[in-house]
């Protein structure tokens, strides 16, 4: 079922081999690759057994910054993961160490997320400033918000018509969920602003900002190459790949359908149905088995 795209010189099932054996760092998304919703997929926690068999490092890497680190740690626990922090990186992280890199003025913040988000940001040293026209916020922080409140986005959509920085925290239109409802995720609530205001955000961190990848490369010394990204999104996963020089690898079990394959201007690198038949090619590409279907 799975295919490989000649992007990075995959010409040939053994140039594959070649490129799967160089790794040694799996990032992986969360909703949409290794569970959906609060359901996790049955081949998981085997997928991340093989991976410590092989020596093979990961990281778990999401765009969705309305949970917490300790959140997140809680909520891969209840479904049978034993995570470290250093293991879990969120766009609320990347969105924190940005603003300290380029505004480290910036204190005082108003917040367009959920409580656990802004606990994220106060734990920071960040203050999360309260709904008034006359306390102005040295900057706007638009994330994906469970608890937006009409007032709070018409609050936001003030700041952002005034001349403040102004960043949201990652470019989701929606979030996965194994609910029959749409989650209204980030990208759509900041479009909903733009709309509003005609401002767009200053930038957009999370996949597929690179940047999101740049601590992984650093905590562990590796090269971009010696790194795969697997997600379910071209957009914001395998793009991201791209952008950092990585292995882009997307997985079909989550919201990407082979059309929306077909109508993309980014090909991924690899194409599997899932980890479990990813799993399928590091095993043959590492025991030096031939990838004919």
């Amino acid at each position: 079922m799975y295919k490989y795209i000649n992007k990075m010189g995959f010409n040939t099932p053994e140039d594959l081999y070649a490129h799967l054996r160089k790794i040694k760092h799996i990032a992986l998304d969360m909703d949409g690759t290794i569970y959906n919703g609060s359901t996790l997929f049955p081949f998981t926690i085997p997928f991340l057994h093989k991976l410590k068999e092989m020596g093979i490092g990961y990281s778990f890497l999401t765009n969705n910054p309305s949970k917490s680190t300790d959140d997140y740690l809680a909520h891969l626990s209840r479904m049978g993961i034993s995570a470290q922090k250093e293991e879990i990186y969120t766009s609320a992280q990347a969105t924190i160490g940005y603003i300290k890199e380029n505004y480290p003025q910036a204190k005082r913040l108003f917040i367009l997320g959920t409580p656990s988000m802004i606990a994220e940001f106060e734990a920071a040293g960040f203050i999360s400033i309260a709904d008034d026209a006359a306390d102005i916020p040295d900057m706007l922080v638009v994330g994906f918000d469970m608890s937006l409140t009409y007032s709070g986005l018409c609050r936001a959509a003030w700041w952002a018509s005034r001349d403040i920085p102004y960043i949201a925290t990652n470019p989701d239109k929606v979030c996965p969920t194994d609910k029959d409802i749409i989650l209204v995720d980030c990208g759509s609530i900041y479009t909903a602003i733009e709309h509003a205001t005609g401002r767009k955000p200053d930038v957009v961190i999370g996949k597929p900002d690179p940047r999101m990848l740049d601590g992984i490369l650093l905590r562990y010394s590796l090269q971009p190459r010696e790194v795969a990204m697997i997600g379910d999104r071209i957009y914001t996963d395998v793009r991201m790949a791209h952008n950092a020089g990585a292995i882009g690898v997307l997985v079909m079990s989550g919201e990407t359908t082979m059309d929306i394959v077909a109508q993309s201007d980014l090909n991924p690198d690899i194409i599997a149905q899932d980890l479990a038949e990813f799993q399928k090619m590091l095993e043959k590409a590492f025991s030096n088995s031939s990838l004919d279907d």
